[in-house]
């Protein structure tokens, strides 16, 4: 495999090939030519997922294997050249997508092994008289700046290097002498860059570009006519806009098929050209794949590779797109569209790291140090396998061990992603780049909430008065569009953005103020019978664990099984962001009472209470400390801890033989679960991690 990137075999591995060499034609990283899967159109791939799983590197992986060996462009649409005209240019004559356009086509026209520049006339074209409705103010400096840059797309390098230079001179030219009028200056543009081409042109295919406008809508056979209607489109607006864009788009294709056409063009030009939108959910990313969508839909084909990143999983966007994991295009796509432009488009949902995966990324980054062995297993569970959180959690390692002993400890030291760069806590660093930043604060007080009624609560507690219920709504509907799980249960369905939130909101107080607040007020939120586990989870948060003892031990004789493993699993799965002394305060020393309570050391100190068996609550007592300690994503799982939870989980099996079955097997599942890295699930729950409902 090609890529420096795990886990991302199914895009670029060579034999047997994966995506990248099977869409574009090449082996990634070699000039060396690759039968296609889809030889007569290729599926408009869409990268998806949330936020931190590797969707940019994706892209720039596929840049650095195929730059040099086929024409390749790679842009940002989130961008600040996308966001906004430059300074002085008129909002009439520019939008993103006509920007986008520019940038891809500069990049696309790059020399690469056995064939020079290609040349964008139709681009061009197209493009010099969009600006053009935008000169009525400008002096001729400007104009002779913007046109130069646009012209040089039809440059070809050698002897004609110097045309560039030649037609913006004339083009502004003629534009300054050009009678004051909006219209009056778009002619003279047009007619000097097609009077340009003409002169610096004589081959048939350059003569067939500069006629190429004629079939715009109403253009009556003149291409002049046709770039000024262009032109008057683009300046009108809205749907008119949008028109002109697509013709803009289609005139990029065009460039490219004439590049790709001839007997000498099929022997140099072995590879596909590949086009890369990162952050595509933004503008101009939905525009440009709108347009080539529809044109494809309707019989107008290119030779293009469009790979695009985006944030979510955009099922309202491209409703009929064909929807596949990482690991089912490895092979084959099985894609096959039918005549919705959106069935055009082949979504690739972007898998997180497996545990090797982990495993080598900590390896690989903490190569000069010595890595405590359970280090790699607990990072892929509290990332989930996550690659930002992966890597970034490496390489805070790299620089801490062996001074630290937990991942918790990793993400509350200082990281500096660079020597020339300041530091920062590694869990603010994640966050700065998980969620979004302008709902950050919102996010680290409801991520302790369970759902919409429980977030109002919150919101009403703890964040300004304009933060409402609809609000909290919004934001909601924001996290499933940015691709965060929806797990019932849990505001924050991601569980390791979720204990990230919860960390920061720990410490935005030195006294933890905010912290007790929010679980204060989910406590007294849930009054009702059915609320208890939350009640119970929020009360464990806080320390306080002797009503979650008398709960879960209460309920052991007479609830289902598998229904009290649920509650205790959830009650259990309290964040646990600072040690607490016996009486649940907050405690400043290392001591790590969860594990002391566990393995029975406290038992002889401890008060039973009176009327209830001792043996029954104090093995309850040690079994919920157990699974507090091993759900905690923020320690390594603690071998001993792991066998005391075996042994209490079997003595409970012995006390009620009913379920006996039920809790023997969890007795040998949970423990291993822990030491592995995984949740603690079942038995025969499968499909429940235990970290949603109650």
């Amino acid at each position: 495999m090609h890529t420096r990137l795990h886990g991302r075999g199914a895009l670029f591995d060579a034999d047997p090939a994966g995506l990248a060499p099977r869409l574009v034609g090449l082996a990634p990283g070699h000039h060396r030519a690759h039968p296609l899967e889809h030889p007569e159109e290729p599926p408009f791939v869409v990268l998806t997922g949330a936020r931190g799983l590797g969707k940019s590197a994706v892209l720039g992986e596929l840049r650095d294997s195929y730059q040099g060996h086929t024409p390749v462009a790679l842009i940002d649409c989130s961008a600040r050249q996308f966001a906004e005209p430059p300074a002085g240019r008129s909002p009439e004559s520019w939008s993103a997508s006509a920007m986008a356009l520019l940038v891809i086509a500069e990049q696309l026209a790059e020399p690469v092994t056995g064939a020079g520049r290609i040349a964008f006339p139709r681009l061009m074209s197209g493009l010099v008289a969009v600006a053009a409705g935008g000169w009525g103010d400008a002096d001729s400096e400007r104009i002779r700046r913007e046109v130069e840059r646009i012209l040089l797309l039809n440059e070809r390098g050698g002897r004609f290097g110097s045309l560039a230079g030649r037609w913006a001179a004339k083009v502004a030219a003629k534009v300054v002498a050009a009678a004051t009028g909006g219209n009056a200056f778009v002619t003279g543009a047009v007619e000097a860059t097609l009077e340009s081409v003409a002169e610096g042109f004589t081959g048939h295919r350059q003569q067939k570009a500069s006629q190429w406008y004629r079939s715009y809508p109403n253009a009556g056979g003149s291409s002049q006519r046709g770039l000024i209607l262009l032109s008057q489109h683009f300046r009108d607006g809205g749907g008119s806009r949008e028109h002109a864009e697509r013709y803009l788009v289609r005139a990029l294709l065009a460039d490219l098929t004439e590049a790709y056409t001839g007997f000498m063009a099929k022997m140099q030009r072995l590879g596909r050209p590949l086009v890369l939108l990162d952050n595509a959910q933004s503008s101009p990313g939905p525009e440009l794949t709108a347009a080539v969508l529809r044109d494809r839909a309707d019989g107008i084909g290119d030779r293009v590779v469009f790979v695009t990143a985006r944030r979510g999983e955009g099922r309202e966007e491209l409703p009929n797109a064909t929807r596949r994991k990482l690991a089912e295009v490895a092979r084959r796509t099985e894609w096959a569209p039918d005549s919705a432009p959106s069935s055009r488009a082949l979504l690739v949902a972007l898998s997180p790291l497996s545990a090797d995966d982990t495993l080598h990324i900590v390896g690989a980054l903490c190569s000069d140090t010595a890595v405590p062995s359970h280090l790699p297993a607990a990072a892929h569970r509290l990332t989930g396998g996550n690659p930002l959180g992966v890597v970034l959690l490496a390489e805070s390692a790299a620089q801490h061990l062996p001074g630290v002993t937990s991942v918790g400890e990793l993400l509350t030291a200082e990281f500096r992603p660079a020597e020339d760069r300041r530091g920062l806590p590694a869990h603010q660093a994640l966050l700065d780049r998980l969620v979004p930043a302008e709902y950050l604060e919102e996010l680290t007080v409801l991520a302790a909430a369970h759902d919409h009624d429980s977030a109002c609560a919150l919101a009403a507690a703890l964040l300004p008065d304009t933060f409402g219920p609809a609000d909290v709504r919004a934001l909601q509907t924001l996290l499933a569009e940015e691709g965060l799980p929806v797990v019932p249960g849990q505001f924050v369905g991601d569980p390791f953005v979720r204990a990230l939130l919860l960390l920061r909101l720990h410490l935005c107080d030195a006294d933890h103020a905010s912290w007790r607040r929010a679980h204060e007020t989910l406590i007294d939120h849930y009054t009702e019978p059915e609320g208890a586990p939350y009640r119970l989870h929020h009360e464990l948060a806080l320390g306080n664990t002797e009503s979650a003892i008398a709960r879960l031990r209460d309920d052991f004789t007479t609830a289902d099984p598998r229904e009290w493993l649920r509650t205790l699993r959830f009650i259990a799965s309290a964040p646990y962001f600072h040690a607490h002394d016996a009486e649940g305060r907050d405690f400043s020393g290392r001591g790590n009472r969860r594990a002391a309570v566990a393995l029975g050391t406290t038992d002889a100190a401890y008060a039973v209470p009176g009327d209830v068996d001792a043996v029954l609550h104090l093995r309850v007592r040690r079994l919920l400390h157990a699974v507090w300690e091993l759900t905690d994503p923020l320690v390594l799982p603690d071998p001993k801890v792991c066998d005391r939870l075996r042994f209490e989980l079997e003595q409970l099996s012995n006390l009620r033989p009913a379920a006996g079955a039920l809790l023997w097997r969890a007795s040998r599942d949970w423990p291993a679960a822990a030491l592995a890295g995984h949740p603690l699930e079942g038995p025969d729950e499968h499909e429940d991690d235990g970290r949603g409902e109650a």
